[in-house]
């Protein structure tokens, strides 16, 4: 089972994005904040190369699994393989409206499948001991959100779900992008809030437009806990305020450039494992956002990371270019 406390903070399961190296970067950052894999099917689940696929560092703990499928037995057959290799959750998509999905006939489609989603989850239940988790919108297309929503709510809670994740906004499967779906569809905080007081017993968490802390933190008002993607991407440094601000406990490293020295020998030995330096440190470009030197530091490790044999010395260089800018910045200003 999970506790409310534990879906307190999530970093959402993003594609092309949560790999392991960036959640390994991540809880760099934050002990506590749970972590998510990116979607992967069934399909690549029960038939790929499940090491390269599925293998994850038990320093990324706790870390949940997101799967995408909508054949019951399928997904109970790879829940069992999500729990083998150690994962804290299996998630069901319900939500990502790309093409691949929806050719597919999973992820947002499933949102006109109610009956489906509530089989998919009893199927997984039935299967493994793991919690079984679903992120949703609050409906698609032409649905009308709070009907659509209360059902596949009910029907997941009914059917044993430990928790839900409600991204606040419907998918357009018609019309607009995987990328549009994440801006222009408008939020409906008060609709998940309102579901949240229909089922107080279940563990449920809010994603979609949140970017500050104090958002996050008047979520907790009304829900169990916040999940947060693109701005736990694009400025990682915020999860540096996550263990302080919604656990009581201290942050695990001092500031973003303590954060760097703690990374390199994830560096190091992934470097030795044969991996090229840009598919790790991509995923730290957003670092020293707001401060002197952020934009020399992005451009130069984005350059210069991609060339044959890169190594740590060009991440010490690209984080040299913000020390500079602030010590000048401090000088200028004691001048």
């Amino acid at each position: 089972m999970l506790a409310k406390e534990d879906i307190r903070f999530s970093v959402a399961p993003m594609m092309d994005w949560t790999d392991r190296h960036c959640r390994h970067f991540h809880r760099t950052l934050s002990r506590r904040a749970r972590l998510y894999t990116e979607m992967l099917t069934t399909g690549a689940v029960i038939h790929g190369d499940r090491q390269r696929l599925m293998g994850f560092d038990p320093f990324e703990q706790p870390v949940a699994f997101q799967l995408g499928g909508s054949e019951p037995d399928q997904l109970a057959k790879a829940a069992k393989v999500v729990e083998a290799f150690g994962y804290r959750e299996v998630n069901l998509n319900v939500g990502c409206p790309s093409d691949r999905v929806q050719n597919g006939a999973f992820g947002a489609c499933l949102m006109l499948r109610p009956a489906l989603v509530a089989d998919c989850v009893k199927a997984m239940k039935d299967a493994v001991t793991l919690p079984v988790t679903v992120k949703c919108r609050i409906g698609v297309d032409d649905q009308e959100p709070e009907p659509a929503l209360f059902e596949i709510a009910g029907r997941c809670v009914d059917a044993g779900a430990d928790a839900l994740f409600i991204h606040a906004r419907k998918a357009w499967l018609r019309g607009l992008s995987p990328k549009e779906n994440r801006d222009i569809p408008p939020l409906d905080y008060p609709l998940v809030h309102k579901l949240k007081r229909a089922f107080p017993d279940t563990p449920m968490a809010i994603n979609g437009g949140l970017a500050t802390i104090e958002e996050m933190r008047a979520q907790l008002n009304h829900m169990d806990g916040v999940m947060i993607g693109r701005a736990a991407y694009h400025d990682p440094g915020l999860l540096l305020s996550v263990d302080p601000e919604f656990f009581g406990a201290p942050a695990p490293v001092a500031d973003a450039f303590a954060a760097v020295e703690a990374y390199y020998p994830y560096i190091e030995r992934e470097l030795g494992r044969g991996e090229k330096l840009s598919n790790v440190t991509r995923h730290m470009l957003g670092l020293f956002a707001g401060l002197p030197g952020a934009r020399s530091f992005r451009r130069r490790l984005a350059l210069e990371a991609v060339r044959p044999g890169a190594g740590v010395g060009v991440l010490a260089s690209a984080v040299e270019e913000v020390t500079s800018a602030i010590a000048r910045m401090r000088d200028a200003n004691a001048a």
